[in-house]
């Protein structure tokens, strides 16, 4: 496969990468890092896609893998505090938006707290795939991604409950 194909693709799915970069990592300069090596391992992989899954599937897989593996076996990333880039902050305007703004910050905050595997289920997850997606992605049976997401699904319900 070709260099400007490799690059389209890239393009076509780079919010894909943000948002594995985004989940697994909030500090700026080690997001970059970790951004740098998922796309390394894309480039290493993609002469072997065959297209047999998604494009998308397939990049959820080396980039989840990837971010896992970068974590676990890099010391800089434990510990690491969640920081705000200040200009992607935008002010809601009436007391519905408030309300969802607060949620949706709560929900990022309880994702946070959770292991590497559910955070990844959990992203697979609110970004639409299909259970049997999010299995191909991860490498587990569907029945396991139902049950797992049952579980994630009460424990995020009851943490909304007791916040």
């Amino acid at each position: 496969m070709s260099k400007e194909k490799f690059i389209a693709t890239i393009k076509d799915n780079q919010n894909l990468i943000y948002k594995v970069c985004y989940t697994y990592c909030y500090n700026i300069d080690l997001r970059k890092d970790l951004e740098q090596e998922i796309l390394l391992q894309l480039w290493r992989s993609f002469s072997n896609f065959d297209g047999r899954v998604k494009v998308s599937t397939w990049m959820y897989r080396i980039a989840l893998n990837t971010a896992i593996s970068f974590l676990r076996n890099d010391k800089k990333f434990e510990n690491q505090k969640l920081s705000f880039d200040e200009s992607i902050i935008t002010f809601p305007t009436n007391e519905y938006e408030i309300e969802q703004d607060e949620n949706v910050s709560l929900l990022y905050e309880f994702i946070n707290k959770l292991n590497e595997f559910d955070k990844a289920l959990i992203l697979l997850y609110l970004d639409n795939f299909k259970y049997k997606e999010i299995s191909a992605v991860l490498g587990i049976s569907e029945s396991n991604v139902a049950t797992k997401m049952q579980r994630i699904k009460n424990n995020l319900k009851t943490q909304f409950k007791t916040h």
